[in-house]
């Protein structure tokens, strides 16, 4: 697993992912070796939250942990609010926008330790990041043990019922590539049957402005 998370945090900590939350724009991919792209939103990850944005940030309660943060329109929303709210992402750009914006975050793994473990209210993880070190059963043991006996998990999927594991690079389709790294994508059969394992039960599914979302509780 160490190799592994080092692997992946070279990645996204690359240049193309970088320049582009820097810029605030993309174009910006993750490649499969098959040369299959799917684009990354890094315009909407450095706006304000939209509407499905906001969808997520009703059902947010207590303590909210981000993984996988970005540039962190979520976390300084929250703070807005009045949540205590912290993100986490490996990328120093991304944890300094984040701060920037308003909010707190720590420029770390979401396997490293972390602050208040076992006492977050609410551990979300959207636009893709259940795919974070390319094994969600993984991702989804260290969730429940980073959330509250009664805490609750909101997790984006895929838009399409997909269950896979695969090897693929950040590209800027200019020629800008990163070292390649393990990612997933879920759909909700499969992200359920996965957090099923993992001790997580599903409460609530809904779906806005094309995306769709799984509320996960203990």
């Amino acid at each position: 697993m160490t190799a592994q998370l080092t692997e992946h945090a070279l990645a996204w900590r690359a240049d193309p992912y970088t320049e582009a939350l820097r810029s605030g724009r993309g174009p910006l991919y993750l490649r499969r070796s098959d040369g299959w792209l799917l684009p990354l939103e890094v315009e909407r990850w450095c706006a304000a939250p939209d509407a499905a944005d906001a969808t997520v940030l009703e059902r947010c309660r207590g303590r909210v942990l981000d993984i996988g943060c970005g540039p962190g329109r979520l976390v300084s929303t929250l703070a807005a609010r009045g949540h205590h709210a912290l993100g986490v992402d490996i990328t120093p750009e991304a944890v300094a926008r984040t701060v920037r914006a308003g909010g707190s975050a720590l420029c770390r793994s979401v396997f490293e330790p972390l602050p208040c473990e076992g006492h977050w209210d609410t551990v979300l993880l959207i636009d893709g990041n259940v795919g974070i070190g390319g094994d969600p059963s993984v991702l989804l043991r260290r969730a429940a043990r980073l959330a509250s006996r009664h805490g609750s998990l909101l997790v984006e999927v895929a838009a399409t019922e997909v269950d896979e594991r695969v090897e693929v690079h950040v590209d800027d389709g200019r020629g800008g590539r990163s070292a390649p790294f393990r990612w997933a994508r879920l759909g909700t059969g499969a992200l359920c049957v996965t957090a099923a394992a993992a001790g997580w039960s599903r409460s609530l599914t809904w779906h806005a402005e094309g995306r769709r979302f799984v509320s996960l509780c203990r």
